[in-house]
C-alpha cells in the first residue's frame, strides 16, 4: 500500500467517523429539529457521486469513506423523516 494511501485512510477515518455522534444523537434522542433535511440530501448525492469516483480510480479510502458517509446520512434522512 503506498504511503499517500494511508494519508487518505486517516483522512477518511477522521472525516467520516464526525457524522457517527450526529446520528447517534438523532437516534438516541429520536429528535432531529435541528438537523438540515436539505444539507443531508446534498451529502448523500455528493457521496455518492464520490463513491463512483472513487471506483471508477480504484481507490479504498475513497471507497470506504464515502460508502460508510453514504450510509450514515441516509440513516439521518431515516431518522429525519421518522422523527419529524
Amino acid at each position: 500500500m503506498e504511503s499517500i494511501e494511508i494519508v487518505g485512510l486517516v483522512a477518511a477515518t477522521l472525516t467520516t467517523s464526525s457524522f457517527v455522534p450526529q446520528v447517534y444523537k438523532a437516534f438516541k434522542n429520536k429528535s432531529t429539529k435541528d438537523v438540515s433535511l436539505t444539507m443531508y440530501t446534498v451529502l448523500l448525492v455528493g457521496t455518492l457521486l464520490w463513491l463512483v469516483y472513487g471506483i471508477n480510480i480504484q481507490s479504498m479510502s475513497v471507497i470506504l469513506a464515502n460508502s460508510i458517509t453514504s450510509l450514515l446520512a441516509v440513516l439521518m434522512l431515516i431518522l429525519k423523516l421518522k422523527y419529524q
